[in-house]
């Protein structure tokens, strides 16, 4: 994928109504795009937004924007897998990565307690220092943005790391990779909002990608997706990376350390 005339296309959709209007969230997605693309990368989310296990969409927006930014080049994390047989144990473990991260116990529990007051369609940020939400964004939360990882770039990394080759697993580590390569991320928490994909991860520069097998119930629909930051940087700023800076993930093998997948 060249780096001139490149275009951010986003899709969203939801139930009954538009995000703004109360609706239903049911999915969302985007790819950085060449014009020659347009069209393939549109079809792409189109399917994503109308075969979604959480249901049909009464309201569908994709949007198309040229990015005018420099394209920062990323390598993606290292990632390991966790195989665990119960959501208590993968929770458990969840708490104990952030711990390595650098999280304090204190806060990991207080964020803990207050995650089924966080019901929002984007990250929340969580201030490693106080346990506070700091991103103001109510029940709208952060939204990641104008990211990819070339198909076939990704599939030669998948491949040589004997993981999955599935748009999931791309458009997630795409994502903790963009959001972990900033200095103000401590960590990240994320499970799907899916009723029927119960995987989640645990993510930070230091211990890279951890997957882990179970952080939720089938046919639970509360999702989660926290940042911890380091509030000492300035925090407007590190919202107009996460939401405008674009970035493409790229595999080099000669320059890939990746740990060992279980």
């Amino acid at each position: 994928m060249g780096q001139s005339r490149l275009y951010s296309v986003r899709m969203r959709a939801s139930e009954k109504e538009s995000h703004e209007n109360g609706g239903s969230h049911i999915s969302g997605g985007e790819l950085l795009s060449t014009y020659s693309e347009l069209r393939m990368s549109v079809d792409t989310l189109l399917e994503k937004a109308l075969n979604h296990s959480r249901g049909k969409p009464d309201f569908l927006q994709i949007q198309c924007e040229i990015v005018n930014q420099p394209i920062k080049l990323l390598n993606p994390l290292t990632v390991q897998t966790n195989v665990v047989n119960a959501v208590e144990e993968g929770q458990e473990l969840a708490r104990y990565l952030l711990e390595k991260t650098g999280v304090h116990k204190g806060i990991i529990e207080k964020t803990y307690k207050e995650i089924p007051e966080y019901p929002v369609r984007g990250a929340i940020l969580i201030d490693i220092h106080t346990g506070e939400r700091v991103d103001q964004r109510i029940d709208k939360g952060v939204r990641v943005s104008r990211m990819d990882w070339q198909t076939k770039n990704f599939e030669k990394w998948a491949t040589s790391k004997s993981v999955p080759t599935n748009p999931r697993l791309k458009e997630a580590l795409t994502l903790a990779t963009k959001v972990c390569n900033h200095q103000s991320t401590i960590a990240e928490l994320c499970w799907s909002d899916d009723p029927d994909y119960i995987m989640g991860y645990v993510a930070s520069k230091n211990i890279g990608y951890h997957r882990i097998t179970q952080l939720k119930d089938y046919d639970d629909e509360r999702g989660c997706r926290i940042f911890f930051v380091d509030t000492l940087t300035d925090i407007n700023t590190y919202m107009s990376y996460l939401e405008e800076q674009p970035i493409l993930v790229q595999w080099e093998e000669e320059e890939d350390h990746d740990t060992r997948v279980d």
